[in-house]
Formats: structure tokens, sequence, C-alpha cells
């Protein structure tokens, strides 16, 4: 069952744990003039959580060279308290390449499956997309904007990927929140403190860049703390993929004019920490059944020892005078 209202769309889905597919769609729904559905992988696309994405339905029918700047949020709905409910947000850039974006572990299976967790009710669960078109460029649309500048796809990672609360390194800036001009970007209170911090560390960053349109601005800053929020985490936490999506923003930022080298740097030495403690847990899990199987062999010659110590004490002993006689 599906229902549209305005830039909403509300996607419920009946007999969940009877489904067999590892992919389903929603059916197609019109929010801005677009086309769009929604991609679910209920048992996971790769890892055990349910993983929600939002596409472009009609993406190999638009002309080439389209392009689609898009703020959306993607909420799975927990039927007993909306408090509980979990909302994932992003802007992307939507184009022929990477025509969906979404969110690989938006809630884990064992949660989404949870008696009495309020989101799976009768056996439905009900997801709600916003979306908000910020950006067209390259499609012929009346409620679209008028195309600005050409940009290069992106993709980006998120500290909410692999949490479920909120960081304010990379909180959205949003319509109605107050925002400081800071060289030239319009960035949220909450970020100011770590934009200003990177401008004063790498002063020339961004001063090739391309772009002065404000909404592209704000994705390319959103875009660069993304990516060092994934930095920023345990190297054994990050896996091939986020590594990937990771490589893929330092590429889309440096095609629009941001100079990366230093943030391309700090790439490879996590990469290397994160191969550093796969090999090094690899060699403890080999070490650690070696010393097991050492262990053992050193209790069995602790009982051997033990017991001809016993065996010299028991013989060592002198005889009597009445043993003799």
């Amino acid at each position: 069952m599906v229902s549209e209202a305005g830039n909403k769309f509300i996607w419920v889905i009946k007999d969940f744990s009877s489904l067999q597919s590892w992919r389903i769609y929603s059916d197609e729904f019109l929010i801005g003039g677009f086309k769009w559905c929604l991609i679910a992988y209920p048992k996971g696309s790769k890892v055990d959580c349910l993983s929600l994405y939002l596409g472009v339905a009609d993406h190999e029918s638009l002309p080439l060279g389209w392009r689609r700047n898009t703020k959306f949020s993607l909420k799975v709905v927990n039927q007993f308290s909306d408090k509980s409910s979990i909302l994932r947000e992003a802007t992307e850039l939507f184009d022929q390449k990477t025509p969906s974006f979404g969110f690989t572990k938006i809630l884990p299976l064992a949660k989404l499956h949870a008696n009495d967790g309020g989101f799976l009710v009768n056996d439905e669960l009900k997801i709600v997309a916003e979306i908000n078109v910020l950006q067209v460029i390259g499609e012929s649309n009346d409620e679209s904007e008028g195309s600005q500048e050409a940009v290069q796809p992106m993709k980006k990672t998120k500290m909410t990927d692999y949490g479920t609360g909120s960081s304010d390194l990379h909180k959205e800036t949003s319509v109605g929140n107050e925002t400081v001009d800071v060289n030239g970007f319009q960035v949220s209170t909450l970020q100011v403190a770590y934009v200003r911090c990177i401008f004063e560390k790498h002063p020339n960053f961004a001063s090739k860049r391309r772009s002065n349109n404000q909404h592209l601005k704000s994705t390319y800053i959103n875009v660069l703390l993304g990516l060092i929020e994934t930095l920023c985490q345990l190297p054994e936490k990050l896996s091939d993929d986020d590594f990937d999506e990771a490589s893929a923003a330092v590429s889309y930022l440096t095609q629009v004019g941001f100079k990366m080298d230093w943030l391309e740097e700090k790439l490879e030495e996590v990469k290397e920490k994160k191969m550093k403690v796969y090999t090094g847990k690899t060699q403890l899990e080999h070490m650690e059944e070696e010393f097991k199987v050492l262990n053992k062999k050193c209790l069995e010659l602790k009982d051997l020892v033990e017991k001809q110590n016993a065996d010299v004490t028991a013989a060592n002993v002198a005889l009597s005078f009445d043993d003799v006689v």
C-alpha cells in the first residue's frame, strides 16, 4: 500500500516477514514533478540490517547529462512511538551513473524483528520518504529550478549510517536553521567551528572551486564533513564499501575544484591502519591457537613432572632397622 502527500510518500509493506525477494521496489510516485521509487533490502544488502534507498524511477529514459541535486529523508516508522522511529537525511546529486542513494545500515534486523519493537505491527512495515529537489540540470520540468552549472556525480558516507544518533559535525543545513558565513560558505551554527578549523589548517583548499551556487556549496561542505566523520571512526569498523564511498567522495570534491591531497593522504593512512588491524587480528588468532596447544602441552608436562617428582620422593626414603632386618 502506498500514498502520496505533497513532498512525502508513504510505503506500507505487508507480510514483511514472509518476503522471499532479496530486493523489493515500491510503486513509482511523483514528487516535485519527477518520478521516484523506493528500494528496500528486507534481509539487508550484505549486512544484517534493513537497507533502504531512494531511486530515480525513469533514469534510463532521461536525456544524457541529466543531474538532480536533491535533499531527502527516509524514515522507518515505529508504529508504537514516533520518537523511536529511525530517520536518515542526506543531500545527494542523482545522475545516470548513480540514480539511487540511501542507507545500507538504516536499522539492524534484530531490532526490526523484535517482539513488541514497534517497527513490524501485524507484519506491516511503514516507510516515509520526504523529497525536496534543490536543482535540476538537463531535465525539463515546470516545478524545477533552471540549470546553473553541470557538476560531477558524488557519493557520500554519513556518520549516521554507523549508528542511530546524529552528529553536529555532519548536521545538514535546512531551511529555517541559522547559518553563518565561513569563507563564502553558509554553514549551520553547529558546523562553524569545524569548518573554520579546516580553513585554518588548509586555507587554500577551496580557492579553485568552480561553483558559487549556495546549494551546491552546502552540499560540498556536507560531503567533506561526512567524509571526515568516516575517517574519525575506528578503522576496524570501516568496511570496503565505506572506503569505496570515501574514495568516491574525495574524487568528487577534487573534480569540482577542491584541493584534497591532505584528505587523500589521511584516507590512505586509515586504509593502512585497517589493514594492520586485519592482519594483526589474524596473526593474534593464529598465536592464540598456538598458545592453546602449547599451554595444553605445558599442563600435561607439569602433571608428568609432579608425578615423577612424587615417584622420586617416594623412592628416596631410607630404610629403617626393622625394614632391613
